[in-house]
């Protein structure tokens, strides 16, 4: 059975080296963001399995306006697993046999082919128990699959980000964050900084912004909410008259706790809105409680591409959320602080 997408090219679509040293001289990972290789029996793919699977990668990415699949998927049995396909960045294999396992197992492994390369071993004795543990643990395979890009990115932006964005955060905000280097538009204000790459195709805005922390709820959508919409709307005026920026409640928002440098945080994820104008698409915040200056430090990306696919534009965006330092973490590897938990 022969791939059944351009899933395999020569080079990455991200350049990127090794996420561990038991990749060293192994070649490149190669393969699109968020694609992957399942690697599975055809009865498989003919069965209930094959619906299942499909079902798991192929979820709707939350918080996007339109439905966009996590994962672009190429299937291949083991016996064309071979050459090239080795090399993806992003492979499932699927073994089930009632000789060899008693129970589900999910497993993982990286650099096992391939440098900067994840590789998920979904192992079970029938069909029916797969089927069982996925619903019991919905999402499980795309998370480890989205946090391995996510880790992807924040590993090249570690080497390669915009000087000028985080040495301006740094000495005026007293935080640190690595961005992408064609954010070069940006704007400073009085407590709120907007970066952007400007782009007529795809997109994307940084802005990071900070208030007092007098309230427990602080961590609560409708607190984020309302202190959001009263930032926007003073900072990011529209074209027109009277337009500015808000959130877009009706579409639903979600809230996601999750731990960096060991502390708690927040993933605030929904839908933008231009009030007075027809602008919008999806919106990634994180938000951060800095004990030091007992303040709220909130950075957050956006992105405006009506004429394309969002999914891998506002997660790249998402994943330099990730490397935000507060005072005392500045010199913390970023490794060490993307922990369990922040990708969906």
């Amino acid at each position: 059975m022969k791939a059944n997408s351009l899933f395999i090219g020569l080079l990455s679509f991200l350049v990127l080296t090794g996420c561990t040293d038991t990749g060293i001289g192994l070649p490149q990972g190669t393969g699109w963001a968020y694609e992957a290789i399942v690697v599975m029996e055809q009865k498989g793919w003919n069965g209930t399995l094959g619906e299942v699977i499909l079902n798991e990668l192929e979820a709707p990415v939350p918080s996007l306006p339109q439905h966009e699949n996590a994962m672009k998927l190429t299937k291949v049995t083991p016996n064309d697993f071979n050459g090239l396909l080795r090399y993806a960045k992003n492979i499932l294999i699927v073994n089930i046999d009632e000789t060899s396992y008693t129970r589900v197992s999910l497993r993982t492994e990286r650099d096992r082919w391939a440098q900067s390369q994840l590789v998920i071993y979904l192992s079970a004795p029938d069909e029916e128990s797969v089927s069982q543990y996925l619903s019991e643990n919905e999402g499980v395979i795309v998370s480890a699959f989205t946090r391995a890009e996510m880790t992807r990115v924040i590993n090249l932006l570690e080497k390669t980000h915009s000087s000028f964005v985080k040495n301006t955060l740094r000495e005026k905000y007293d935080i640190q964050i690595n961005v992408p280097t064609d954010m070069t538009s940006y704007r400073d204000t009085t407590g709120f900084f907007w970066a952007s790459n400007n782009a007529m195709t795809g997109r994307i805005d940084l802005i990071a912004y900070t208030f007092p922390y007098v309230d427990p709820n602080t961590f609560t959508v409708d607190y984020l909410v309302s202190v959001r919409d009263s930032i926007l709307k003073e900072n990011l005026p529209g074209s027109f008259p009277d337009s500015y920026m808000a959130t877009e409640t009706r579409a639903g928002l979600d809230f996601t706790p999750v731990m960096l440098h060991g502390k708690y945080s927040g993933v605030l994820r929904g839908l933008w809105k231009m009030v007075g104008d027809m602008m919008g698409g999806p919106f990634v915040s994180l938000v951060r409680l800095d004990e030091q200056n007992n303040r709220i430090v909130v950075v957050e990306g956006f992105v405006y591409a009506p004429e394309t696919d969002k999914r891998n534009l506002i997660r790249r965006i998402e994943a330099a959320l990730y490397t935000l330092r507060l005072p005392g973490e500045f010199d913390v590897p970023l490794s060490e602080s993307f922990d369990s938990g922040v990708a969906k």
